[in-house]
């Protein structure tokens, strides 16, 4: 009896969560919804245009090569998995040639202590990157210099460039296609991000497996028509 009562005594104190926490609980959810509805009105058309960019790639025999800092690594991590595996069991689809220049840590570490942390993404773009295959790169500031000379290397091999960012920032100047959430709050910018990124998996995947093998989108009949910022 004892126990039974001590058991209930503790959920009790469990349930009594201060309710400054859940206001900060709501407000961080409520504002990062806020942040998708804001992107659902003013990334769509960025958002399909990157999505056809990768797909025309992989069509093309190409691969997708993606980058980014911290969080963004990982999600360069995550994006790839999923063109390599699969997004949804509802489709069984072949493999999708989509590698993260984040993983490889005997070179991460390698490069950065024989020369700079800066070139450790150009360096793979450099080593792996051909004409007609494309780079992602991931930045919530827009500004992450390694990213930028690793697009820069991109745009010199012939490669597709592709951006996702924050409001703002350099990158976005520097690429074909740009998805910039209109936000400034880091957190809710890599949780958009992460909306993004599955869309532009299961928009890829309708592309190729779903539309047909003779769908070229009118956007890419040039690649020079794509050295603009696109956007809503």
């Amino acid at each position: 009896m004892t126990l039974k009562k001590s058991r209930e005594e503790r959920l009790k104190l469990l349930l009594c969560v201060d309710e400054k926490l859940k206001a900060k609980v709501r407000t961080h959810l409520v504002e990062s919804a806020k942040v998708k509805t804001k992107v659902a009105e003013t990334c769509t058309d960025s958002i399909i245009a990157a999505s056809e960019i990768i797909a025309y790639v992989f069509r093309k025999g190409g691969k997708l090569l993606i980058c980014g800092n911290g969080g963004s690594a990982a999600d360069s991590q995550h994006l790839a998995a999923e063109f390599v595996s699969r997004l949804s069991k509802d489709l069984e689809r072949p493999a999708l040639p989509a590698l993260a220049l984040t993983t490889d840590t005997s070179f991460l570490t390698a490069y950065a202590n024989d020369y700079d942390f800066m070139g450790v993404f150009k360096r793979q773009v450099e080593a792996l990157g051909r004409a007609g295959d494309a780079l992602l790169g991931i930045s919530t500031s827009g500004n992450s210099a390694n990213i930028i000379q690793a697009m820069d290397t991109a745009r010199q091999l012939g490669m597709f460039t592709v951006a996702l960012t924050g409001a703002g920032g350099e990158l976005p100047l520097q690429v074909d296609v740009a998805v910039e959430i209109p936000a400034v709050n880091t957190q809710y910018i890599q949780e958009a991000h992460l909306a993004v990124e599955h869309l532009l998996c299961e928009l890829v995947e309708h592309n190729l497996f779903e539309i047909g093998e003779g769908y070229t989108p009118p956007s890419l009949n040039y690649k020079s028509q794509l050295r603009v910022k696109v956007n809503s």
